[in-house]
């Protein structure tokens, strides 16, 4: 079956919930780079400002070291049925410890 037509789903909360990680986690952009440099496809610092703008989607891999880092399901990360909010509520806190 070839690619249609339709687009694919795209998460409109996933931008507004990296960046809470990375804010809850109590690093910049240039930290939370540093912190993902290990998963394959890492993104820089300027990467990471897009992605928090929901101008670029990360890669499945960053998604999960999001979620690690995080200690959080990815499925919060990537379903609009979890709000903010409740992500906020489900992160650690002493993960920026």
């Amino acid at each position: 079956m070839g690619r249609g037509s339709r687009k694919r789903p795209v998460p409109r909360l996933l931008a507004k919930k990296l960046k809470l990680i990375r804010t809850r986690l109590g690093v910049g952009q240039l930290e939370m780079a540093r912190l993902l440099s290990k998963t394959p496809g890492a993104p820089d610092s300027g990467m990471v400002s897009r992605f928090e703008r929901g101008e670029r989607e990360p890669n499945l891999f960053v998604i999960l070291e999001y979620a690690k880092l995080a200690q959080v399901n990815p499925a919060l990360l990537i379903d609009d049925q979890w709000s903010v909010k409740f992500l906020n509520g489900q992160i650690p806190q002493d993960t920026n410890s």
